[in-house]
Formats: C-alpha cells, sequence, structure tokens
C-alpha cells in the first residue's frame, strides 16, 4: 500500500526540531549535516520555510524561527485542551496509588490547580480547580522552579519573599536553590509540610520530548507515608502516569 506520508514535510520538521532541540540559529551546511541531505536540498527547504513564515533569515545563510510560532505555542498551551487530556491519567493515578492527585499550570509565579482526582474512600485532602500554590514551599511550585532557565529562576527569587509557612519551610534562598539542582536531578520533587502542616506530596513533570516543562502531576494527602514507606510506590505510578501524558499529548503511545 503506497505511503500516505508526504517525506518532504517530514524533513521540515525534523528541521524545525533542531531549534526544539536548543538551537537558535542554523545554517545550511548544519541542516544538511544533521538531516543527511545535500547543501541544494538543504538551502530549498530552508528558505521554503522562511517564505511559509515558520523561519527567518537574520543575515547571510543563517536562520532563526519565524515569529508565527510565539502566538502557535502560546495557542497550544493556553486552549483549554490540557486538562480534558490529563483527566482520564489522573483517574487511573488516583485509583492506582489510593490518594488525591492533580495536574497543574505556571501562572504568574505560582502553580495552578488545572485537574484533579479523588481517591475512592471517605477521608481525602482535597483542592479546587483554580487554587494557586506558591512556588517555593509546594512539590508542585519547586518543580516548575528547578525546570525554569536561569533568567527566569533568577527573576523569581528578586520578587519573592520566602515567608516561613510552617517549621518545615525552607526560607533561606541558597538552601532552596541547591534543592532546586537536586529536584531537576531526580526528577521530582516533595513537600514535607511546607506549605501547610501535615500535607505531603510528591510530585514529577511532564515534559516535552526536549524536556521542557508543560504540567506536572501530583499524589498528595494527609499521610507522612506517602513521602516514607510509599514513596517508592507512588513516585512509579507518578512516573508512568507522566510517560503515559507524553504518549497521548505526542502521539507516541
Amino acid at each position: 500500500m503506497t505511503s500516505q506520508l508526504n517525506g518532504s514535510v517530514l524533513k521540515a520538521f525534523k528541521i524545525l526540531d533542531l531549534f526544539a532541540a536548543g538551537k537558535t540559529e542554523l545554517t545550511a551546511k548544519e541542516t544538511a549535516d544533521a538531516l543527511g541531505i545535500n547543501m541544494i536540498t538543504a538551502h530549498r527547504f530552508l528558505h521554503t520555510l522562511v517564505h511559509a513564515g515558520a523561519l527567518r533569515a537574520t543575515s547571510r545563510g543563517v536562520f532563526r524561527l519565524g515569529y508565527i510560532f510565539a502566538d502557535l505555542g502560546d495557542r497550544v498551551l493556553h486552549d483549554g485542551s490540557l486538562p480534558t487530556i490529563l483527566q482520564p491519567i489522573l483517574d487511573k493515578l488516583a485509583r492506582d496509588t489510593g490518594e488525591a492527585c492533580m495536574a497543574t499550570e505556571f501562572d504568574r509565579d505560582m502553580a495552578v490547580c488545572i485537574a484533579k482526582a479523588l481517591p475512592d474512600r471517605p477521608l481525602y485532602v482535597d483542592i479546587r480547580i483554580g487554587s494557586r500554590l506558591d512556588a517555593f514551599c509546594t512539590a508542585h511550585g519547586k518543580l516548575w522552579l528547578a525546570y525554569m532557565n536561569t533568567e527566569d529562576q533568577d527573576r523569581y527569587f528578586k520578587n519573592a519573599s520566602l515567608t516561613g509557612m510552617t517549621d518545615h519551610t525552607i526560607t533561606d534562598i541558597d538552601a532552596l536553590k541547591s534543592e532546586l539542582a537536586s529536584i531537576r536531578d531526580q526528577g521530582f520533587a516533595n513537600n514535607n509540610g511546607e506549605r501547610e502542616h501535615d500535607i505531603y506530596a510528591i510530585a514529577v513533570p511532564i515534559t516535552t520530548t526536549h524536556g521542557k516543562m508543560i504540567s506536572a502531576f501530583s499524589v498528595f494527602g494527609a499521610s507522612p507515608a506517602i513521602l516514607d514507606q510509599n514513596h517508592s510506590r507512588v513516585l512509579a505510578a507518578l512516573n508512568a502516569a507522566a510517560k503515559s501524558a507524553r504518549n497521548v499529548i505526542y502521539g507516541d503511545a
């Protein structure tokens, strides 16, 4: 059966994916080397993408992303569909762990609950959709800070007031930055009663294929067992849920 995939379109997106991998500028030679094509073909692809508005030529032979992606990226992240996509995965996570779960986005220096799922038992900790969580003393917030670039993180700390919410709140900037570095390395964040007494949580990021954080899942509750004897089990369930979310969002399932 004849393939319905267009090879030229796929190559064009491979070029754009080079920027997603961290490049800010691209030349025809770099494009040719990365895609295994000749220079003439690379030039044709690059200039076609400029004509379409996907790239812009900043100097002779040097290309950057076009401004069209600023608008498209904002639309993707704020079109309201993410909570609907994540909800079935959150529901399964709550069943698997027996604890409350939520997903967040980041807005104006705070993590915001965009979806939640509750366990099937009489007593549990709940949270409202739209609740705003301080970044420096919650699992979700610390995760968002850890995955920020250095410039955005510095801006946050310039304006932040690290108030002691409980005896466990980290109020020293150097100590918090050290924890954020550990969070980035280990891929998860804990909340050990840092915002409210007797509220414990573990959160993991949902990232793009190149590591940019777009949302996060957490399991939370009133039992310290979440962070103690159940930590490995809960973390495994969270990582499986985050992988499922990436598969659904990026079509890798």
